[in-house]
């Protein structure tokens, strides 16, 4: 409990934060702006690293989904994987959404894109599977002329606290602006492994919340034989594809895991990230 103040104090001190290098670790490029390499495919209805109708592709130096080659969604949800597991860290994903949703894409999946964090390996995620076990830290862009916050939080297979409760609706939204057009959108999420989680956008912290837990109700949950109320420690990152086409020019991360059990030290790190463009 006082491990968990203290980061929680450590969080609530927070304003903005960024990379390149510091003294406190070497930003990790997930993406390296070239190709897919150390990233894992998993397509609904597709085994491990089948590229259904290339929907994941290097376009100009940018990650990108893609929907050209298909002739209707069909529910191929699809997520690729960074290959290795991470549990404290600072991700950074600079996003926008273009062009088109995907013919019969579901009306609550246009401009819906994420990045899930925790997330099961893609390995053990079945064939018919949707959504890997994850937090979804939700990316959603405007339609021109509504309200629609980004940096959401929605739970696949998962629960967390909020305001001292466990929180069990699937989505919640944060309290961040509206980004309208295919502006580029700067979105970061600060991990601190079981305890706590914060979603920032282009600077402003949008989100927080606690405890990341799996929920025993979900039949994919039950699958994998996880326990309900197990708090999650660690876990893959992997970004979405949801029948909008949506692109990523820069996947980026900063990892904390060598501060864990030192909450003055991570607080010093945490300090020492400035902000970069």
């Amino acid at each position: 409990m006082k491990l968990l103040t203290t980061l929680l104090l450590i969080m609530l001190s927070i304003a903005s934060m960024a990379q390149k290098k510091t003294k406190h670790g070497k930003w990790i490029q997930l993406f390296n702006g070239k190709d897919l390499t150390n990233w894992k495919i998993k397509i609904k209805d597709h085994p491990l690293n089948e590229n259904y109708a290339n929907t994941f592709r290097v376009v100009d130096g940018k990650l990108t989904v893609n929907y050209d080659q298909y002739d209707s969604f069909k529910e191929k949800y699809g997520h690729i994987f960074y290959d290795r597991p991470f549990s404290y860290y600072l991700l950074v994903v600079e996003y926008r959404f273009t062009g088109q949703q995907c013919k019969d894409g579901p009306g609550w999946a246009i401009r819906n894109s994420g990045a899930m964090l925790h997330g099961q390996s893609p390995e053990s995620m079945a064939l018919e599977q949707d959504f890997p076990i994850s937090l979804e830290a939700q990316f959603l862009g405007g339609n021109g002329k509504d309200e629609r916050t980004t940096g959401n939080l929605c739970t696949p297979g998962t629960n967390v606290v909020m305001d001292g409760k466990v929180f069990t609706p699937h989505c919640v939204n944060s309290v961040s602006k509206t980004y309208h057009g295919d502006q580029w959108v700067r979105a970061e999420m600060l991990v601190l492994g079981d305890s706590i989680v914060q979603h920032i956008i282009e600077g402003d912290t949008v989100l927080r919340f606690m405890q990341p837990q799996y929920d025993g109700k979900d039949p994919w949950v039950q699958k994998a034989k996880l326990s309900g109320g197990q708090t999650i420690k660690e876990g893959y990152i992997s970004l979405q594809a949801e029948s909008h086409p949506v692109e990523f020019r820069k996947v980026e991360l900063l990892d904390l895991g060598k501060y864990k059990n030192n909450p003055k030290k991570l607080r010093k790190a945490i300090h020492a990230l400035q902000k970069h463009s």
